[in-house]
């Protein structure tokens, strides 16, 4: 019980935020309708490019691009990704957008830059994501914040590299961005895209995979 209890922990700590940290920080924001294998894929890839020390999964409450249909609870997703994420003590999962007054992601991550002034932060997402950046409230103004490492994703590699083209000035190789994070704080915007092994889990296939399983079981 005290060990389960100490798993838990690190996703409660008050010092994760007000901090002095100069920690290396890679956050990694969505809904985790479920949390799933290849969210810990791409944690996995950003660690070992960028040398973090920590992944923050920032769970929404509810993503402003997504229907609230078939969306779990907040508590669920959380306990969810708690659960998946328990072997893997540099993985922590946070809601912060649960007491802040907007759930868009440039209003977060400009509040996290404030209450840590001194973290050396990287917004991770998946190739899928960048392809449809373009849709997020003030995609701009949020690009401008922190640089972004992008994992490579089947079936979105060439449509992310284009995408990327188009939004940023700035491209770092992920050796840069590791160099650039560990010699100091990285405040000019630029990305770098991390190939490699590519995931194929997706939280839309997993839920669909669900609704078909239980289907065939009420046919029986």
């Amino acid at each position: 019980m005290a060990r389960s209890a100490a798993r838990y922990n690190r996703h409660h700590h008050a010092q994760l935020f007000h901090s002095r940290t100069k920690l290396k920080i890679g956050l990694v924001g969505g809904s985790f309708n479920p949390a799933h294998a290849g969210h810990i894929h791409m944690s996995l890839q950003a660690c070992s490019k960028l040398g973090l020390d920590q992944v923050w999964w920032l769970v929404s409450p509810q993503n402003p691009l997504k229907s609230p249909t078939n969306m779990a609870s907040l508590p669920h997703r959380l306990a969810k990704a708690r659960d998946i994420t328990a072997p893997y003590s540099f993985i922590h999962v946070v809601a912060p957008e649960a007491s802040l007054p907007s759930n868009f992601t440039y209003e977060t991550v400009k509040y996290i830059k404030k209450t840590m002034p001194l973290a050396r932060l990287t917004w991770i997402m998946g190739a899928d994501n960048l392809v449809q950046l373009q849709q997020w409230q003030r995609y701009k103004g949020f690009i401008s914040l922190l640089p972004i490492a992008v994992i490579d994703r089947p079936s979105y590699s060439y449509q992310a590299m284009s995408a990327g083209r188009q939004l940023f000035k700035r491209r770092y190789t992920s050796a840069q961005l590791r160099h650039r994070l560990r010699e100091s704080r990285v405040d000019l915007p630029g990305w770098c895209f991390i190939a490699g092994q590519r995931h194929h889990a997706s939280a839309t296939a997993i839920r669909q995979g669900r609704a078909a399983s239980h289907a065939s079981t009420d046919d029986i």
